[in-house]
């Protein structure tokens, strides 16, 4: 995911006599696309398209293995499955997106693009500050994002970045937050940000005049299954980084932020999640990942429909769940994008957010009226008599059993199988048994 430096669009750039601001997003795309891939993205005409990091692959994977002498994932694993690549490595792929995808090319002739970046164009797979080739990776995500040479983040350590859309009045701000370069090791409970970048990032939002904020993050900040997922595979959220969360909160509480909507990618599929007990109004993460990653076509049967069970099994604390849902998890797990669109003529004005699947249809969405995203909003429905607040329950606060349940039910159904196969092994064996004890005797008869 990335950043910039913040400035504004001109009202042709805003859309002219258009009603509305639209802007598209998306993560984990490796981009070796046909021009099919960006059709639907096209035919929406956005003003605006905004990469959520794993913008191209550039690191290396090792094929699964969980047993045997090299193993690379699992709880066992031994040797990394990710190996980074060369700087001429990264730059060619960063090319033959820039110019050799006639998606990609057709999209850049048409609608502005910023971005951030994720851990794979980062360089290395759920890599963070510890990463000696991250500088060399920023100043070839700038040139693929066309940054001037005198850009502040040229100069900067990270790509995070902000801009303004708009005229007075219907201001959009867009706030790329990166969160690898200073990122603390998983599960430290360190910095996500770096105390620099949440300087900067505090700054912005004190001297805002914007109406709206879209907070671009690489990973979910309201996530269903970082916690979940454990012993198994690692799902990074800023779930693993709790002090750091709790920071973006008091940081947008403290500057009396409003409008606060977050987009994010990573998870290779696509959810609209809440928490209500974050701010004093609903805290939306709007989740699309990706394009051309998406779980369920990237894992075969029946890995596919094991994932779907999970996505219903699993404690969904947080997820919307609406009649807009086209699945009963409210999860899609296929090829997809994500928008926003405001409507500045409507009464209240309203964000509509929306996960799309390859053919630009809504599979996830959710209509967010822009009076409900500003502070004090639970308090006076509270004096109404309404009571609003419905997604307070964090996933590590979950019972043990309940936060735990992926691992329990693997377990048990790894020992009743276990179980059943030696039991069968033991019946055979008896029977075996039994008919040479019989064999035997009739023979000493």
């Amino acid at each position: 995911m990335a950043r910039r430096d913040t400035f504004s669009l001109t009202p042709s750039h805003y859309g002219g006599t258009r009603r509305s601001l639209c802007g598209t997003f998306d993560s984990n795309c490796i981009w070796l696309l046909r021009q099919s891939k960006c059709t639907p993205v096209l035919e929406l005409d956005p003003n605006l398209f905004i990469f959520l990091g794993d913008n191209i692959y550039a690191d290396i994977k090792q094929p699964n293995k969980m047993v045997g002498r090299e193993r690379t994932v699992g709880p066992f694993k031994n040797i990394p499955r990710f190996w980074a690549v060369s700087p001429e490595e990264l730059k060619l792929k960063y090319d033959l997106l820039k110019h050799g995808q006639p998606g990609y090319v057709a999209l850049r002739k048409k609608t502005q693009i910023v971005g951030t970046w994720d851990d794979h164009d980062y360089g290395l797979n759920d890599a963070g500050k510890e990463y000696e080739g991250k500088d060399a990776s920023q100043q070839l995500m700038l040139d693929f994002l066309d940054e001037a040479p005198d850009s502040q983040r040229r100069k900067q350590q990270g790509v995070y970045a902000a801009y303004t859309y708009g005229p007075v009045g219907k201001k959009v701000k867009v706030i790329l937050l990166d969160t690898r370069y200073h990122r603390d090791p998983l599960r430290s409970d360190g910095t996500m940000l770096g105390e620099t970048q949440w300087r900067w990032f505090e700054h912005e939002l004190q001297n805002s005049d914007a109406q709206i904020h879209i907070i671009g993050s690489s990973i979910q900040v309201v996530s269903n299954f970082s916690a979940m997922s454990q012993p198994f595979f690692s799902m990074e959220s800023w779930g693993m980084f709790p002090s750091e969360r709790s920071r973006l909160y008091a940081v947008l509480r403290d500057t009396n932020t409003s409008g606060v909507l977050f987009i994010s990618g990573d998870v290779h599929f696509g959810e609209i999640s809440r928490f209500d007990c974050g701010l004093t109004y609903p805290v939306y993460d709007i989740t699309s990942s990706g394009l051309t990653e998406a779980v369920e076509e990237k894992y075969a049967f029946p890995f596919s429909i094991a994932l779907a069970l999970g996505g219903w099994v699993l404690p969904q604390t947080m997820r919307v769940h609406n009649s807009r849902c086209t699945t009963n998890t409210c999860v899609y797990g296929h090829a997809n994008f994500g928008t926003f669109e405001i409507d500045w003529d409507a009464n209240p004005v309203i964000i509509d957010a929306n996960v799309r699947d390859i053919h630009g249809n809504p599979v996830l969405g959710e209509t967010i009226k822009l009076s409900e995203l500003q502070p004090g909003y639970f308090k006076s429905q509270a004096v109404r008599g309404r009571h609003v607040k419905r997604h307070c329950t964090l996933e590590s606060e979950l019972p043990w059993y309940r936060k735990y349940i992926l691992a329990i039910t693997f377990i048990g159904t790894l020992t009743v199988s276990v179980g059943t196969l030696l039991m069968l092994l033991v019946l055979i064996a008896v029977r075996l048994t039994r008919r040479t004890v019989r064999s035997l005797t009739f023979k000493e008869d």
